[in-house]
């Protein structure tokens, strides 16, 4: 059998689709896809076809309707917004066919399009505005209610409202008026460079301001094209079977929200080369996203272990196996080997896979797929052919395999740097190559990388320190476990003391979860306070749990006893 490495060696050889060659890009040495599209807009180009690419409800349109809304769009910008290079447009809204629309418009021109949280507060959305300034922003009605709530707008933003439901504001103009005019077939004439900027992505915000992550168009397309590589030689090492070439169109419903790296990049830019249609929902819910599943035949299905494990359950309490799914994907937190084993049991003949990427990476950095993922269901994968990882002790020094420390990763998809934050990008760059995950890590004798925990997300207890991640990890292989965050909270005698979180799909109490963890973990590792919740818990806007926000409350809860 043919190897990973023999596989990707071959692949990427000169005269190949995926051929890697050695360049120069924003300052640093990087491998490269020698025939990779040069911007955003020729990866839109060349996808066109009478293919369906965008479905919402009942609405459908083709990669080239796509195409051509986008561009007359793209032109609205330009001839009526005064759209020019490099400024800013943000896109604000629910996952509505007319977000890529957006989105495939601003970066066609060489706009830096800046995809705000839609779930942010009124005074969150003020400082992303303000930090962006952009020039036009298109939102839909909930946010048009919430922006109308701030006294201070910028004067000059320009607002277009989509699917609105109530008589526009003064300062809005409706996305129906904006497009109403001749429909174009190309592009304007803007010259949009590989190294231009091309998209602007939050942070979680779990300390401070969230920071604005900007990714040139090289950045955006390598991750893509490195999952296409990364798919292939999954067929060529017979991972993953490889589709007939009679199958029908493949398609990924979208479940994550489109100002996620994973929703955006992983599921719906995804599609593009790959003519994938993209299926998106309202909201997620279980029983109408198993008839979605069923109904347009979807393939693909990369979600949140919350999401996943809400299809899983499903499953099991109706019987549907969702035969058309060939792959379960998983963006946003690492899953619980239970789960892994859980979808390769329940599903009829989907396989999971999941990756470690971050907002800053443009979503790749190692990835793992069928039976290797079985195999090591504890791994977020190997790293992608384009870029390199490390691991490295607190004096900076790279460490051998086996040894715990913090992961580092540099390459073509790492992001030119945060948004108006010099500061930030001397400190988690180390000479504006090497990026600081602040993860902790463990590389394995097979390349296999293993996240273990974040740097300083420890409970002190006693003197004793204690990993958080360990702790999550040994809860979410309860059956009943969802989602487990754990932290410190205060303790008068020990300093701190453990406390849990937690989302569970079945009843279950603190004893029987004490009792399942005592052969899993030492009795001082074990949480002394638990809290369950009836809700998935609450994530930030790169799907990282908000521990912060949680271990404040608990130390609430733990107060008021007193």
């Amino acid at each position: 059998m043919v190897t990973r490495t023999e596989a990707i060696a071959a692949l990427t050889a000169p005269g190949q689709p995926h051929e890697i060659v050695e360049i120069e890009a924003i300052g640093r040495r990087i491998r490269s896809f020698k025939n990779a599209p040069r911007n955003l807009g020729q990866l839109y180009a060349e996808a066109r076809s009478d293919k369906p690419f965008l479905v919402y409800e009942d609405e459908r349109l083709t990669f080239d309707e796509t195409w051509r809304r986008a561009c007359t769009l793209a032109h609205a910008l330009v001839n009526d917004y005064g759209v020019k290079k490099g400024d800013r447009v943000a896109i604000a809204m629910r996952n509505y066919p007319e977000w890529m629309i957006a989105f495939m418009a601003a970066t066609s021109i060489g706009a830096l399009t800046v995809a705000v949280n839609a779930l942010w507060t009124a005074d969150e959305m003020s400082y992303g505005i303000g930090l962006s300034e952009p020039k036009v922003a298109f939102i839909d009605q909930e946010r048009i209610d919430r922006l109308n709530m701030l006294p201070n707008l910028p004067a000059n933003l320009q607002l277009i409202g989509v699917r609105t439901t109530k008589p526009l504001p003064a300062n809005v103009r409706s996305y129906t008026d904006v497009i109403s005019g001749p429909e174009k077939s190309e592009l304007p004439n803007v010259d949009v460079l590989a190294d231009d900027d091309a998209i602007m992505l939050f942070t979680s915000g779990s300390t401070g301001h969230p920071k604005g992550a900007v990714s040139t168009h090289r950045n955006v397309i390598h991750a893509l094209m490195s999952w296409e590589l990364d798919l292939v030689t999954a067929f060529t090492t017979e991972l993953i079977a490889r589709p007939p070439a009679d199958a029908p169109q493949p398609a990924s419903l979208l479940v994550i929200p489109l100002f996620h790296v994973t929703g955006l990049h992983s599921v719906a830019l995804s599609c593009f080369r790959l003519q994938r249609r993209l299926v998106s929902m309202y909201k997620w819910d279980a029983a109408k996203g198993a008839d979605i599943i069923e109904r347009e035949g979807i393939t693909n299905f990369t979600a949140t272990p919350a999401i996943t494990g809400d299809l899983v359950v499903f499953s099991r309490e109706t019987g549907r196996k969702f035969a058309s799914l060939s792959t379960v994907g998983g963006g946003g937190a690492s899953r619980a080997p239970e789960q892994v084993r859980a979808i390769d049991a329940v599903f009829e003949k989907a396989m999971p896979a999941t990756g470690w990427g971050m907002t800053e990476t443009n979503a790749i950095g190692v990835g793992i797929v069928g039976s290797d993922y079985l195999r090591k269901p504890e791994s977020s994968g190997r790293v992608s052919a384009v870029l390199d990882v490390r691991i490295v002790d607190e004096a900076g020094d790279e460490l051998p395999t086996g040894q715990r420390g913090e992961l580092q990763i540099r390459g073509a998809s790492i992001m030119r740097g945060y948004y108006k934050r010099p500061d930030a990008n001397a400190s988690e760059f180390v000479n504006n190559e090497w990026f600081r995950t602040g993860d902790v890590a463990v590389i394995d004798d097979e390349g296999f990388l293993f996240i273990v925990d974040r740097i300083k997300d420890l409970v002190i207890r006693g003197g004793e320190n204690i990993g958080c991640g360990a702790v999550e990890y040994a809860l979410q292989e309860h059956p009943a476990v969802v989602e487990a965050c754990v932290y410190g909270v205060p303790d008068e005698r020990l300093g701190e003391e453990v406390g849990a979180t937690i989302y569970a799909n079945a009843p279950v109490t603190e004893a029987e979860l004490r009792d399942f963890l005592s052969t899993r973990l030492g009795k001082f590792q074990i949480p002394r306070y638990f809290h369950f919740e009836r809700e998935p818990l609450p994530r930030g806007a790169t799907g990282k749990i908000l521990k912060k926000d949680l271990r404040a409350e608990a130390a609430k809860r733990l107060a008021a006893r007193v």
